[in-house]
């Protein structure tokens, strides 16, 4: 004996969602295309984002870039990593087979999970890795609170 199911038409909506917003992910907000004759940076800056009880540690992988080439910023609970690649020089008499590595500029903006304490943050770059140490904010990190005993008046 066959089941009956009753068909929802928002299921089907509901499923196409997904692959539209990485469509238009791709599209539009990860452009692989040129720009004014320029090529823009496809992709988006890697993040590994970290915390423990006194801070949160964002390393961004940066190869190839500048330490100097690189403007960090934090606004609130927004950090923006920016930064430039320059374009090698060309030689005339080179005839490029393949070309894949990225010039131009890119910039990630992310919402922090907490406030931190921008005029404390630390930045170190080694090998093509950025490290930044932002210390969480003092009103947010947990505070104990001592229990006193109430004394209820009897002697």
């Amino acid at each position: 004996m066959a089941n009956l199911v009753r068909w929802e038409p928002f299921n089907d909506v509901v499923l196409l969602r997904d692959p539209m917003d990485r469509l238009f992910e791709q599209s539009f907000i990860q452009p692989r295309f040129f720009l004014s004759g320029r090529k823009v940076a496809t992709g988006r800056l890697p993040l590994d984002v970290t915390e423990n009880a006194d801070e949160l540690v964002v390393k961004a992988s940066v190869p190839g870039i500048k330490p100097e080439d690189i403007e960090i910023t934090v606004v609130g609970d927004t950090l923006t990593i920016k930064g430039e690649t320059k374009a090698e020089n060309k030689q005339e008499k080179e005839n490029y087979l393949l070309q894949e590595r990225r010039w131009g500029s890119f910039q990630r903006t992310f919402t922090l999970p907490m406030l931190v304490q921008a005029d404390k943050a630390r930045a170190e770059f080694e090998h093509g890795v950025l490290t930044l140490t932002l210390p969480k904010a003092d009103e947010i990190k947990p505070k104990q609170i001592k229990v006193a005993l109430k004394s209820n008046g009897t002697k």
